[in-house]
């Protein structure tokens, strides 16, 4: 049996089946060892693993500690009190109509990452001026049609990860502040901070960002240097924004003092980095890596939910607030066993979406698209998220 323990339960003899958070919060080359010494658990604790779940068939039990499908089920009834109440989304441009406009705005976003990035790598400083100029166009998408370039973001290879999670971050932020009811102009420093988070990456080994492998400890450390060396170009940078900063500096630090580089917690943490690491993790999370299992937006939100203790909770449940507990663009299976693609969110519940159905499980064939909006009926209702890639499906072809 799976259960989940608090790290100081561990004992020499239990089998971890999982560590219990993102590849990039640990170096462990596996998520799934057996520990055999005291100091191999003071390892874990210290790297700042919190939790894990343990399978009580390969090694020792805990008696009275949770099964997986009880917390399973607590998470699902924590997010659902969440997603329930009434909602209220302004009347937008249809995301049929920005979806196009999306796609060249995310191919203008991503060019202007790149090109920075190498110029920075060149010893030359960001041109602040193109920076506000694509992030000024990413919030007028986001305000056209809050969804279009947010369910593109999730859309990347492996070889423009870099890149593209740099643009994703930006549009989640964007998002993000937009449902917080932030003004433009800080919208726009925070969607500059998104962007630029990560820029620190430029002083990292090529061989380690583009490893095809887990990390050891020795490249997980030195990939750890890229927060520091971000803050340190950002604040060299003239006219760059104290906020857009912070966002870089602050978005691997965890409430909990388990983060780094600095190990801050609580409200030492600036609350733009706070958003920040939310938006990093999730778009991290549901990214296709060589060396990482790819998680679909709901289990990835439900994990962030569960990781309430590294993260701040009260932006946690409203950046699940903001995608919606099932995101534009992911496939979800209605009790019927029909399967859906998500085109927007329900008007007045985040667990009533409108999908457009295109595939019958029960009869294992594609059937003719039809769109249903199921807060406007009782008879089908969401069942379950699905993984695309079981289905051979291609959600964002249904947009």
């Amino acid at each position: 049996m799976i259960k989940k323990i608090n790290t100081s339960q561990l004992k020499p003899g239990m089998f971890i089946h999982d560590m219990n958070c993102g590849w990039f919060d640990h170096p462990f080359l596996n998520s799934r060892i057996k520990v055999n010494t005291d100091k191999a658990i003071e390892k874990i604790i210290d790297h700042g693993v919190r939790e894990v779940y343990i399978d009580t068939d390969k090694g020792m039990d805990v008696s009275d500690a949770p099964s997986k499908e009880e917390v399973s089920r607590e998470i699902d009834a924590g997010i659902n009190k969440i997603v329930e109440p009434q909602i209220s989304r302004p009347k937008r441009v249809p995301l049929r109509e920005e979806i196009n406009k999306a796609k060249e705005v995310k191919k203008e976003a991503k060019k202007t990452v790149e090109t920075l990035m190498n110029d920075v790598r060149l010893g030359k400083q960001i041109e602040v001026e193109k920076v506000d100029r694509v992030v000024e166009q990413m919030i007028e998408s986001i305000f056209r049609n809050n969804d279009a370039l947010t369910s593109l973001g999730r859309i990347k290879s492996v070889d423009e990860y870099t890149f593209m999670h740099s643009v994703s971050v930006g549009v989640l932020m964007i998002s993000f502040g937009k449902h917080l009811g932030f003004d433009y102009e800080l919208i726009k420093q925070i969607g500059v901070g998104g962007l630029l988070h990560d820029v620190g990456k430029v002083n990292v080994p090529v061989d380690i960002l583009t490893s095809i492998n887990k990390l050891t400890e020795e490249e997980f450390i030195e990939a750890r240097k890229h927060v520091k060396e971000g803050r340190t170009i950002l604040e060299n940078t003239p006219s760059m924004h104290t906020n857009s900063i912070m966002v870089a500096a602050h978005h691997h630090e965890r409430v909990d003092g388990t983060g780094y580089p600095d190990r801050l917690s609580g409200d030492s943490i600036n609350i733009y980095g706070q958003m920040a690491a939310i938006a990093d993790v999730y778009d991290a999370m549901t990214s296709q890596r060589c060396y990482q299992q790819q998680f679909q937006p709901t289990e990835t939100l439900k994990k962030l939910y569960e990781w309430g203790g590294a993260y701040n909770p009260e932006l946690v449940q409203k950046f699940i607030r903001c995608v919606g507990i099932y995101p534009v663009g992911s496939l979800v299976r209605l009790e019927s066993g029909l399967l859906g693609v998500v085109l927007e969110h329900g008007e007045s519940s985040l667990i009533h979406p409108v999908v457009r159905i295109i595939y019958d499980t029960k009869r294992e064939k594609l059937i003719m698209p039809r769109v249903i909006d199921l807060s406007l009926q009782d008879s089908d209702k969401v069942a379950c998220h699905e993984d695309p890639e079981a289905w051979n499906l291609i959600p964002e072809n249904y947009l």
